[in-house]
């Protein structure tokens, strides 16, 4: 077997961060779910399995200053580049290791300490069996009591439906030996071919449509990691429940955050159904064929201890909310797994209002006057479904090392900025307040690395002259009618409007996250 063992090794995964990877939202996510969460202002250490290219592990070893950050990827390309990106923004707390599950598993790396968290993202149903108990093998060697685990995966039955599908590209793959991204266009190709020609599987497969829309417009390096591995297996919860089990870990709950509330995707008979069976992990399993769910986001905890109303009240007050969009964009309508969400008016604009301020914690938020009636468990919820909207970040805030942590991520966002001349790979700046990333427009970036490079916050006039100049110097140009604006006059035009939003807009979010 050669040493990728099946995984696709010959092109590079996107370069994704994944903010629901973070200590604090997988903190909320046990308190959420009634479940002690792990102190985030001492020390903790924190290891991802499988990082691909290191952006989420980077940024966060940037912004939590108290915790010692590990990650490992058996492939050479991704962890040259992810310490290429730590050795920039020294990263001392930061430790990338090109060594196999099997290898960490067996206890080979030396002096690993044990771990408060261990995720992984996406790996476990990309990866063989044997692969899959390393992962497990090493949970169970390295997790500490009460520690956490983030295992997202491929999940069933939501994959039914396309399980032929990667079969056909991974066959197809095959047949036309070559590098994988071909491969994936010209098996793409060959499936437009099958759907024009009225093939069966797919004209008489309508819940088949959105994934092939998304698969013809997705990027080729996402799309060949998803699947053209030889042992991709979308599981079943309750067998992944299985699997975990000789790690002594218990269901916590999800990263999807609304899924802690069972009455927003749940009505009385269907949720009285799947109370008929009386296992936790059937239960949960059956959740998933009533939502369809084809990609699950489990929150393990290793020996989970349950909180009375008192204690998750505590923990609910120390939740704090910063805004990542101005207050007049702010929308009180989410897109949810189960569906659409309206929030409350009154409740979420109150809560907008308060946070277009600056930060707040749910205790803070409770105690609004405009907020009668609130408590923070009723806010807990509103906290769940603004993030998940993408519109609010929640942190735990530590006054430990808070200059040195600022500091580093100062570095890191500096080495974001100077990227720029090279390409758009890295779209994320660290906020060293929320413990987390930012993700930004390519304009955004530019004007933040502008903006840095100055003692003194330049005036518009000449703002606007170094911001062309810049965008020359990357190639870059920005659209007009969704093609790329080529007269000057106009493309003038349209980088001073951005920058008057971003000056607007985005400078002030920016600097309540300390991002500037």
């Amino acid at each position: 077997m050669a040493w990728n063992e099946g995984y696709v090794s010959d092109i590079e995964y996107t370069n994704g961060f994944y903010s629901d990877l973070s200590p604090h939202h997988l903190n909320f996510s046990c308190i959420l779910n009634g479940i002690e969460p792990v102190p985030l202002d001492q020390p903790y250490t924190y290891f991802e399995l499988g990082f691909g290219r290191g952006q989420t592990l980077n940024v966060l070893a940037a912004a939590n200053a108290n915790g010692r950050f590990y990650g490992n990827d058996f492939n050479p390309a991704h962890v040259a580049g992810a310490r290429a990106l730590a050795a920039k923004a020294q990263l001392g707390n930061l430790t990338l290791l090109e060594n196999s599950f099997e290898e960490l598993a067996q206890g080979r790396v030396a002096d690993l300490p044990q771990f408060d968290f261990i995720t992984l993202h996406g790996i476990y149903t990309w990866v063989n069996r044997e692969n899959r108990q390393h992962i497990v093998d090493f949970i169970a060697r390295y997790l500490k009591p009460g520690g956490i685990v983030s295992l997202s995966y491929n999940a069933m039955p939501g994959w039914s439906s396309a399980l032929p599908l990667q079969r056909l590209l991974l066959e197809f793959a095959a047949s036309f030996p070559g590098r994988s991204d071909m491969q994936m266009q010209a098996g793409i190709a060959y499936v437009q071919q099958l759907q024009n020609l009225q093939a069966g599987y797919i004209a008489d497969n309508p819940a088949l449509a959105p994934r092939l829309n998304a698969l013809i417009n997705s990027d080729p390096h996402y799309s060949v990691h998803e699947y053209l591995n030889q042992d991709w297996e979308p599981l079943y919860h309750a067998d992944v429940m299985r699997d975990v089990a000789r790690a002594k870990l218990d269901f916590a709950g999800s990263a999807d955050l609304p899924l802690a509330f069972p009455e927003l995707y749940m009505n009385a008979d269907q949720q009285a159904t799947i109370d008929l069976l009386p296992d936790a992990a059937r239960r949960e399993t059956m959740k998933d064929y009533f939502l369809n769910t084809s990609f699950r986001k489990d929150v393990l905890v290793r020996g989970a201890r349950r909180m009375g109303a008192v204690r998750q009240a505590e923990c609910y007050a120390d939740v704090h909310l910063a805004m990542l969009v101005p207050r007049a964009k702010m929308t009180f309508t989410f897109q949810t797994k189960a569906g659409v969400v309206t929030g409350n008016e009154q409740v979420y604009g109150a809560v907008c209002d308060a946070l277009a301020n600056g930060p707040h914690s749910l205790a803070e938020l409770a105690a609004l006057p405009s907020l009668p009636g609130q408590s923070v468990q009723s806010l807990a919820e509103v906290a769940a479904m603004l993030v998940t909207g993408g519109q609010v970040v929640m942190y735990f805030p530590s006054q430990a090392h808070a200059d040195s942590g600022d500091a580093a991520a100062r570095r890191l966002n500096q080495t974001v900025g100077a990227q720029l001349r090279y390409g758009d790979d890295y779209r994320i700046l660290c906020s060293p307040l929320t413990g987390s990333g930012i993700d930004t427009e390519f304009i955004d970036r530019l004007l933040f690395s502008l903006l840095t490079q100055e003692r003194e916050q330049p005036d518009l006039a000449t703002l606007q002259a170094q911001a062309a100049t810049a965008m020359a110097r990357c190639g870059r140009r920005l659209l007009k009618d969704g093609a790329a604006c080529a007269d000057e006059a106009a493309h003038q035009q349209l980088l001073n409007a951005a920058i008057e939003e971003f000056m607007r807009d985005t400078l002030p979010v920016l600097q309540q996250l300390r991002v500037l």
